[in-house]
Formats: C-alpha cells, structure tokens, sequence
C-alpha cells in the first residue's frame, strides 16, 4: 500500500484542520498584499520621479525671429535666438515672504498670564485653586462662585469671572442688579409654613407646564379635580403656578413679612451687600409672578443668597458672611442683622424642600454620582434650589443655585456654596451651575470627610 493512500480513521482533527486552513489562507493573503504592494510602489516611485524630472527640467526658451533678407533671396529666412531665461530676485522674495506668512500668523494667540495672588489671601487655598482652574476651563461670560463655612460664616474660598476673564477681586457678590428667578420661591414656602396653612404634603393644583405662568394656569375652581403636586415637590421642580397659587392665597403681607426675615428690602452697613428688592403687589398677575420668581423685579445679591442658606442649614437669624482682607467688596467681621427668625417647623420645611430638590428635582441630574465619587455622595445631605431668568445687568442668562452639603456622620462638617452664571444668549453656554456645584462638593468631601 502507498504512504500516501488516504486513510479516513488517522486523518487530523476537524478543529485542527481548520486551524491550518485559516493559516494558509492567511499566508496567502498576506503574500498577495506584499507583491502588490511592491508592484504599486515601483509605479508610484516611476511616476514622482517623471513628476520631477518634468518639473526640473528648464523651462521654454524664449525666441526671437531675425529676419535675414539678402538681395538675391526671394524668401525672408527666420533664425531662432536662444536667450537663456534667469530666475527674477523679486519672486524669490516673494514666494520666501508667503511661506513665512503661513508658516507663522501675523496674530499668535495670545498667551493668558495667571495672576494667582487672590488664590493664596483665601483661607482655603486649595480648594480656591480647584475653583479658579474650574473657572479657567469652563470659561463662563460672567460668573460668582461663593463657598462659606457655616458655623463662623466665614468666605473660606471664592471665584469670578467677568468678560470670560478670572478676576482678583469679588466685586459681583454683593451687586444687587441680579434676578433673584426661582430662588424667590424660598420666600413663598416660607411664608405658607409660616401661616400654618400649608406642610410639605400639602397638594397643590397642577395645571399645564412647570416653567410657564398663564392666567389660566392659576384660575382654579372650587371643586378642582385634576392633577396636584406636593408643595416640597412644587419647590424642589421649580413649578411656577402651585407657587403662584401659593403665594395669591398666603397674600402679600405675609410674604413680605418672610421676605425682611430673610434679608429682602434691607439697607446693611456700607452698603454690603446691595439693597435686594422684593415688592409684590396686593393682588393680580403681578402677586403670583413675584411669589414664583417669574419677574426681573425681585433681585438678589451672592452675599445675601448665601446668608440665606446658611440661616437655614443653623436655624439662625440672618447673618451676612464675612473675610479677611476683602473690603469694601465683602464685609470683615460679622454682621447681626435686626431681622425676626422663622420657626423650627419653617426652618425643617425649608431644609427637606431644599434637599427634595437634589433627590427629586432640578438639581438631581448634575449632583450625582455622575458628578461626585459615589463614596462622597453617599456620605453627604446635600440640599439646594436653582434658578434661571434672563436679565440686563448685566445683559445675559443668568443661572443660580444656592445649597449646602453636609456630612451625615458629622454635621458640624458642613459648606453654604453660591453659584451665579450668566449666559451669552446668542452663545454657547458653560457648564450648568449643579454641575460646577457638584464637582466643588465633592473636592471639598475629598479634603473634610476622610482620614489623611
């Protein structure tokens, strides 16, 4: 029998078989490529070297016809002149003077120098570090970024923007031009808690879009049956009409009387912070639209909004926070401000809407875990309010969230930030203020709540 006769039971395995079938077929293929390669790679070395043989090569020379007549000629005979042509100084000039043109713009960028003086006089200097890279990377028209430890109010670390420039001094925090927008629905729920009329499970009616206000929106008949919402939920998704209806049934006064506990309407010593202006009418469109911040009216300064918070996180009367070294921009010692204190039922109301709106509300999408270590997140209670209305002073967007973090383990670890933007309108807009507030908390989580 023949070595090579074919015997079905000794043959290889079909696993191995196929193996060395994909490996011959990739031997071949890989071949195939080399030689064509080889191939294309001669023509193309051919062809760029006619390329350049025909662009060295001398140009035309320029002819002269010479008529030679002679006497007995009965024709004119032409001679051609070969006069040989030579390269123009000028165009070499020329064409050196466009390829340094492109080579190098007539207008370098220019190269932004970083005056960090202003980071090194705040008490936290790293964390006013983070804040002014932030700020440097985001690139906002206009900003104010505000962090306060609540238990001595001090400024423990700041930022600004101006003209998408960083700025040494905080002269945005205590300007009064800027719409208070939805953050005047603190005012409004703290006046309805105050009346004992209203609780965080209060259902309020609920008609048409959050973020619009139309009369017919707060026309409400006495045997309402349609969709409600709970007033923590009206506050923490920044509903504009259960506001607004809210703040008609409390009536003026009251929220009048919620606005001064809260720093609204004030002349403060030196003029720091600036006088912020809430005045609703007696009734009308008018009442409901300063009840849900639906009005450029009501203004509030950075100053005031932290004060704000922080009487809220302590339960204390309103303090305007203070720094070293600062004036006239921010004050340098604490200021007590002659202004009433809400009771504690206001102040836990006021507290769980604040943070309703981090764990249901408008703020829930940035301050998250896709903004913070899952660690600092969990270990945090984290409450706050945003707002947004267009304003002319200056003219853009503006963008507000004001809120706290506080350590679930150790209260007494705590931080009232501040976040005011404002927006090209015909731009592109920076990232969202939830976001910046997130990305700060959760550097400062970094530094406060874990062992070194």
């Amino acid at each position: 029998m023949s070595k090579y006769y074919y015997d079905p039971e000794n043959r290889r395995p079909y696993k191995e078989r196929m193996r060395n079938r994909c490996i011959a077929a990739l031997v071949f293929i890989a071949l195939c490529t080399l030689i064509g390669s080889c191939i294309f790679s001669e023509n193309d070395e051919q062809a760029s070297e006619s390329q350049a043989t025909a662009q060295a090569a001398p140009q035309a020379p320029e002819t002269k016809a010479v008529q030679d007549s002679t006497p007995t000629a009965t024709a004119t005979t032409t001679k051609e002149i070969v006069t040989p042509t030579k390269p123009d100084t000028s165009d070499i000039s020329n064409t050196q003077a466009t390829i340094a043109a492109a080579v190098s713009p007539e207008n370098p960028p220019e190269v932004e120098i970083i005056d960090s003086t202003h980071i090194k006089k705040q008490k936290n200097v790293f964390l006013a570090e983070k804040i002014d890279n932030m700020l440097r990377r985001f690139k906002p028209m206009h900003s104010a970024v505000l962090v306060v430890d609540p238990h001595n109010n001090e400024i423990i670390a700041w930022g600004e923007t101006k003209d998408y420039k960083v700025q040494n001094v905080p002269d945005f925090f205590a300007r009064n031009t800027f719409p208070a927008a939805s953050l005047a629905k603190t005012i409004t729920i703290a006046a309805a808690m105050e009346s004992n009329r209203y609780s965080l499970n209060t259902p309020i009616p609920m008609k048409g879009a959050h973020h619009t206000l139309y009369k017919n929106q707060l026309r409400v008949p006495e045997n309402y049956t349609g969709p409600t919402i709970e007033l923590q939920d009206a506050y923490a998704k920044s509903a504009n009409p259960p506001l607004a209806i809210i703040g008609m049934n409390v009536g003026a006064q009251k929220l009048k009387n919620a606005a001064k506990n809260l720093g609204y309407n004030m002349n403060f010593p030196s003029g720091v912070p600036g006088f912020s202006t809430y005045n609703p009418p007696d009734s009308g469109y008018g009442l409901a639209e300063a009840s849900c911040g639906f009005t450029e009216a009501t203004t509030l300064s950075p100053l005031l909004a932290a004060a704000q918070v922080r009487s809220i996180l302590e339960k204390k009367p309103l303090e305007i926070p203070w720094a070293k070294d600062m004036e006239p921009y921010i004050p340098s010692k604490r200021i007590a401000l002659d202004v009433g204190k809400f009771s504690e039922n206001t102040y836990y109301g006021l507290r769980e809407a604040m943070i309703r709106s981090i764990t249901n509300g408008t703020a829930r999408k940035h301050i998250s875990t896709r903004n913070m270590a899952r660690k600092n997140f969990n270990a945090l209670n984290i409450g706050g309010k945003t707002g947004s209305l267009d304003g002319h002073d200056p003219y853009g967007r503006y963008e507000w969230f004001m809120g706290f973090a506080q350590a679930k383990e150790d209260p007494s670890k705590s931080i009232v930030l501040v976040i005011v933007q404002i927006h090209d309108l015909q731009g592109l807009r920076s990232q969202p203020a939830c976001q910046v507030a997130a990305m700060i908390i959760n550097y400062w989580a970094h530094q406060n709540l874990w062992s070194k």
